[in-house]
Parts: structure tokens; C-alpha cells; sequence
């Protein structure tokens, strides 16, 4: 059954500071580096910021700790690229700002970013304006909550907890929406390189390519929306 109902989420902590969900037994980013993993990862498996323009458009799934936010904030500053970078997030389990403070606390440059992020998150903001972003929080499952958003991206963060143990995450039809609400030309990053997640993509639209994955991670899958 799919709700939208706001769920707490469990965590756990492992190698000092970080989390790791009980409910699908997963860490919320590389036990190695959580900062490079973005950057790899998300960044650079869109092309960014070489790619970044006026008015440009990232959609996530799975907000985890704001992570991934703050590293394309934070590209997105270094880039001095006009205005501020659009950035909608569709998390089911919003973190408990204690856990979000101390995950990020491991990276200080963040801080400029991380800060404010954390004062808005504790008073219960979910669009948040920071230095150079514009970051819009859904919460719910994004089955149903992304069928309400009328925007498309230029570039998405494929973030859920592995689809083995969050296979919710990675539905066919969730994938078809968004592949929906992708701009020509858009593109996806993921750290997974599961066989069924990159044949959903290709099915869904995207041209899926498998390449060199983070750290001890061999392989990770990006794409581009295929012409139509």
C-alpha cells in the first residue's frame, strides 16, 4: 500500500558519524567519503557543473541528510552561474535534524551551507533558500507525490537506499514518472548498478550507461533521455 503518511526514520551509526537506516539496513551514503561519493556520483554522472545554466532544474529521490543538495549548492557557487540552482527533493522518512547535524558535521567547508540548512530544517521549513539554492523538500512516498509535480528536471539524483532492501524506490512506474518529468536532454545518475534498475531506465526512455562506480564500488549507471 502506498502512503503518504510521515514516517520517522531509524538510524544506527557506523564509523563514527555515518547513519545507516534499521529499517532497510543501509547506509545513507559511502562509509569512505559521503562529500566525494556526491561529487562522483551525482555530479560528475550528470556532467555538472559543466552543464549548469541559468534556471537549471535537479530532482532527487531519497533527501536522506541534504547531502547531495549541499555538494550541488555548492558546485553550483563555485560555478558563478546566474541566480540560484532549483533543487526538489521526495524523501518518505525525513531525518530528525539531531541525525542531519551530525552527519554533515563531518564536512566544515559544508558549513556555510549546512548551517542554515539545519536552522530551517529544525523549524520545520521544507522550501529552503540558501546561498545559491533553491530547495523544495516533499515528503512522501514519491510514488504518489511525484505525480503532483508539474515541473521537469534537467538532471536527477536517483539516491534510494539499495534496491534490493527499498525496491519501492525503483518501480518501473515510479521510474516512467521520471522519465516523465525529465526535460529533453535530461539526464540520471545513480550510484546503482543493478542489472533491473538499468533495464527499467532503458525501458522507461533513458540511454543507460554502466561506468567506473566510487571508491570500492565497481560500477554505478548514468543516462540521457532518449529523443523522441
Amino acid at each position: 500500500m502506498i502512503t503518504n503518511e510521515r514516517q520517522k526514520p531509524e538510524i544506527t551509526w557506523r564509523a563514527g558519524d555515518v547513519p545507516v537506516s534499521t529499517r532497510f539496513d543501509d547506509s545513507y551514503f559511502a562509509l569512505a567519503d559521503g562529500l566525494d561519493e556526491a561529487r562522483h556520483v551525482y555530479l560528475a554522472g550528470n556532467d555538472l557543473p559543466t552543464r549548469f545554466v541559468p534556471g537549471f532544474q535537479i530532482a532527487e529521490l531519497g533527501f536522506g541528510t541534504g547531502l547531495n543538495a549541499l555538494a550541488a549548492a555548492q558546485a553550483w557557487r563555485s560555478s558563478q552561474i546566474p541566480g540560484a540552482l532549483s533543487y526538489i527533493s521526495f524523501e518518505a522518512y525525513p531525518i530528525e535534524v539531531e541525525a542531519m547535524e551530525r552527519a554533515l558535521s563531518a564536512w566544515p567547508e559544508l558549513a556555510p551551507l549546512a548551517q542554515p540548512l539545519i536552522r530551517a530544517w529544525k523549524a520545520g521549513a521544507r522550501f529552503i533558500e540558501l546561498p545559491g539554492l533553491q530547495l523544495t523538500v516533499v515528503e512522501g512516498d514519491a510514488r504518489n507525490m511525484l505525480t503532483h509535480w508539474n515541473g521537469k528536471a534537467h538532471a536527477w539524483f536517483l539516491d534510494g537506499f539499495s534496491p534490493a532492501r527499498n525496491p519501492e524506490l525503483w518501480e518501473p512506474a515510479l521510474m516512467a514518472q521520471v522519465a516523465r518529468h525529465t526535460a529533453p536532454g535530461g539526464t540520471f545518475a545513480t550510484y546503482s548498478a543493478a542489472s533491473a534498475v538499468r533495464r527499467t531506465l532503458d525501458s522507461v526512455g533513458f540511454k543507460v550507461v554502466r561506468v567506473e562506480g566510487f571508491d570500492t564500488k565497481r560500477h554505478m549507471s548514468r543516462g540521457k533521455l532518449r529523443a523522441t
